[in-house]
């Protein structure tokens, strides 16, 4: 299906991971990335264009390659390195405003997939079990890049109802982690004493990344209209991911978890928002049912052999032997 493919965020990760996977692909005859700075990693034959999606010039852009597919992977997930918060909501909210206008008027644009998050539904102690893709928030997130989400969605969907030509793949991640993913969650796991909430243990659903780029590329060579969760079988509670770190549990009062946050917000070791600390706390599941029926998508891995394997890669020091772990598991 896809023929020129524009890809946003492709000096990021699984944006330049994607530009080189969809170079394989015999139906792809031309993959351009965009993004502000070049890319550290080779990005193979992909043609680089230094644009800044906030900016009408991304127009031209699609313009000038007549651009059919367009995959918007360029919505952030934490302010550092990016300006603080205001850069990154002006990227992640002011950017797709602008994307979405340059495709609205393309008459070559035919096909979008957007990466977003399974952070659009919020988090509430009176959430369901399990979020389906037709189920609204109990509580709309209030902050960080929680909020950018739905408000990047909101576009989205207007964006739908003005060009109903145009195929829409809205695919909803649970928490991306793998060998080559950096993210404040990441980051979190990796401290040596991880701070929790005193009294809660939230329920924590993973996507490895090889699955999320399975489906990213997927859904850019192939036509699968619709909203998917995407999330690997299971669930891990957050005590026994930590434990599986091999790091040191300490429990905090809700009042100290935010002086906790700041604190590592000020040395740079994490930056968490409110809402990601309400996400510790309760957690988060959602339904993959249509994910395998509808999109025809059987993850490679579960979410605990998502977290292992990223323990693995990043050779986090043990404090606490796996095994002892596996015995805590089954008591």
């Amino acid at each position: 299906m896809a023929r020129v493919v524009l890809v946003t965020g492709v000096s990021r990760y699984l944006g330049g991971r994607l530009a080189q996977l969809l170079q394989k692909d015999p139906s792809v005859e031309r993959v351009i990335g965009v993004d502000v700075i070049p890319p550290e990693a080779d990005i193979g034959r992909a043609e680089f264009v230094r644009a800044d999606i906030r900016n009408p010039v991304i127009a031209k852009v699609i313009k000038a390659a007549d651009i059919d597919t367009v995959v918007h992977m360029n919505v952030i997930a934490t302010p550092v390195g990016v300006g603080g918060r205001s850069s990154m909501k002006e990227i992640n909210v002011i950017g797709t405003m602008q994307l979405l206008a340059a495709c609205q008027k393309s008459p070559t644009v035919k096909h979008l997939v957007v990466k977003s998050s399974s952070t659009v539904y919020g988090v509430s102690p009176k959430d369901p079990a399990m979020f389906s893709e037709d189920m609204e928030p109990r509580r709309l997130p209030r902050s960080g890049f929680a909020k950018d989400s739905v408000e990047v969605e909101g576009y989205v969907r207007g964006f739908a109802r003005r060009r109903p030509d145009v195929s829409l793949s809205m695919l909803r991640f649970a928490n991306i982690l793998g060998p080559g993913m950096d993210t404040p969650l990441s980051r979190y796991f990796a401290l040596p004493v991880v701070p929790t909430v005193f009294g809660f243990d939230g329920r924590l659903q993973f996507a490895h990344e090889r699955d999320a780029l399975e489906v990213l590329l997927r859904c850019t060579t192939e036509d699968h209209p619709g909203t998917f969760n995407i999330a690997g079988d299971g669930v891990l509670m957050l005590s026994q991911a930590i434990a599986r770190a091999g790091r040191i549990n300490t429990p905090l009062p809700s009042p100290l978890t935010f002086v906790a946050r700041e604190v590592g917000r000020r040395f740079g070791m994490l930056d968490f928002s409110s809402e990601q600390v309400e996400y510790l706390k309760y957690g988060r599941g959602i339904d993959t049912t249509k994910m395998r029926q509808v999109l025809g998508f059987e993850p490679q891995y579960t979410t605990q052999q998502t977290f292992d394997s990223f323990v693995e890669r990043h050779l986090l020091g043990r404090v606490l032997p796996l095994e002892r772990v596996d015995r805590m598991a089954t008591q």
